[in-house]
């Protein structure tokens, strides 16, 4: 997360000045008396400026990652804040958690219908006629 000073100086990089005032004018809320809509052109020189900022220049090109790792590390530790647990999610079907057993044991899978079971003439009603088409050939007696 880029803290407001952090990015007057990501703009400065494309040579865009703009003061912390304007950019927290971006960031209230729309009902808010200071509000002001960011316009095309800052975020237009905003983009290519963190473009330059994190990979750098063709004379002098950066790694994203450092740069992303560098950010990290700056970023305060709150009091009391413990590190956040490792995502890790429920198995879908309970029994494929079990290491016991496999879960085609448990359950019978389910009944393949065979064609015998609906064949062509299962006293449907018709809705329409059958046709034969020619594709555009006549018919030769």
């Amino acid at each position: 997360m880029l803290r407001d000073d952090q990015i007057v100086e990501i703009m400065e990089l494309v040579d865009f000045r703009i003061s912390k005032s304007e950019l927290g004018a971006f960031f209230r809320a729309e009902d808010h008396e200071n509000y002001v809509e960011c316009g095309d052109q800052v975020l237009r020189n905003f983009l290519n400026a963190l473009v330059i900022h994190l990979r750098g220049t063709k004379e002098n090109p950066k790694n994203p990652t450092a740069v992303l790792a560098k950010h990290k590390a700056q970023i305060p530790v709150k009091e009391g804040a413990s590190e956040r647990a490792e995502f890790k999610p429920k198995p879908k079907d309970e029994e494929r958690a079990r290491g016991d057993q496999s879960p085609s044991k448990t359950k019978p899978a389910a009944k393949k219908t065979s064609k015998k079971e609906f064949p062509k003439g299962n006293n449907k009603i018709q809705v329409v006629e059958k046709v034969k088409f020619n594709f555009g050939k006549n018919k030769k007696s």
